[in-house]
């Protein structure tokens, strides 16, 4: 430490760090995602029920992400977690069953219109796009409604799987982007 402030003119400065809930579907891949993200073990990962949170370094930001579990006996309890997020991520299976993207789906409506993320930026992780049946971008845009739905949001539509997480790193790069720019219009003073 004393050679850094020597050379480097004091401490590295602080990482800002933004507090942000991830919801999906049981099965979508958050845990893995998330998982992979922090560097940790992935050979005993198990349903999230309840919630957990994890702490995820990046370069120039600190993500305090909630995970929620995606059950069908907990989703309806997400929306008391939602309180002081400042951005939604949302993983969705793009390999799933006609009947899981319906919910993911609805799912995903109900978090964009919720009044306590309705202003937030969402990314919304199209995962396992390493599997076969896994529907393109362009097919979950159009499916998810998400032109006219999220018009005047901010969100970003990112494909990706543990296979490939340069795009799961990509994907958040562009959110912690969003969540500056957020940070930065609300500085006092600034026009």
């Amino acid at each position: 430490m004393c050679f850094r402030a020597f050379c480097c003119k004091g401490p590295p400065s602080p990482r800002t760090e933004y507090d942000v809930v991830c919801v999906g579907l049981t099965g979508s891949g958050k845990s893995s995602l998330l998982t992979q993200l922090c560097s940790e073990n992935t050979d005993s990962i198990i349903p999230t029920t309840g919630f957990s949170i994890k702490a995820v370094p990046f370069q120039n930001a600190i993500l305090n992400v909630k995970e929620l579990g995606g059950a069908e006996n907990i989703r309806k309890y997400w929306s008391r977690y939602y309180q002081g997020s400042q951005g939604v991520v949302f993983v969705l299976d793009s390999a799933s069953s006609e009947d899981d993207l319906e919910t993911a789906r609805n799912e995903l409506h109900s978090a964009l219109q919720h009044p306590q993320l309705c202003t937030l930026p969402f990314l919304i992780l199209a995962n396992h796009q390493d599997k076969p049946a896994a529907r393109s971008l362009q097919e979950i845009k159009k499916y998810f409604e998400l032109e006219p739905l999220a018009r005047g949001q901010r969100w970003i539509l990112q494909p990706c799987s543990v296979e490939n997480m340069d795009a799961v790193r990509e994907g958040f790069n562009q959110f912690i982007s969003l969540l500056e720019e957020i940070d930065q219009e609300h500085i006092p003073g600034r026009i």
